[in-house]
């Protein structure tokens, strides 16, 4: 399944219930924070027993995150896309391989 195919089914999925307006990209954002919270929550005691509910964490958050992107209008991928070219140019393979220091520690 496609990234586009999820976010038509999300779309539906959400329009079906006249969710659309609860979706600012405020509220969308609070949600994908507050989500990352509870699949932290998961971690808090060292490795988790029940993976399940990571899984189940980590889909929320990926949830709220495609319905941001598609809120404002932004294709996930090439957000990742681009993001990654940035991130490759503040991190040269040279220089960063191996390291966890900042960029600006490079």
């Amino acid at each position: 399944m496609s990234v586009e195919e999820v976010q038509s089914e999300l779309r539906a999925f959400v329009a079906e219930r006249d969710w659309a307006q609860f979706h600012a990209p405020e509220n969308l954002a609070k949600s994908v924070a507050i989500e990352a919270g509870e699949l932290l929550e998961e971690f808090q005691w060292g490795e988790p027993a029940d993976l399940d509910g990571v899984r189940s964490e980590l889909a929320d958050v990926l949830t709220y995150c495609l319905l941001l992107a598609d809120r404002i209008g932004a294709d996930p991928l090439e957000l990742i896309r681009a993001k990654l070219a940035t991130t490759r140019a503040k991190y040269p393979v040279d220089k960063a391989r191996g390291r966890s220091a900042k960029y600006d520690e490079l």
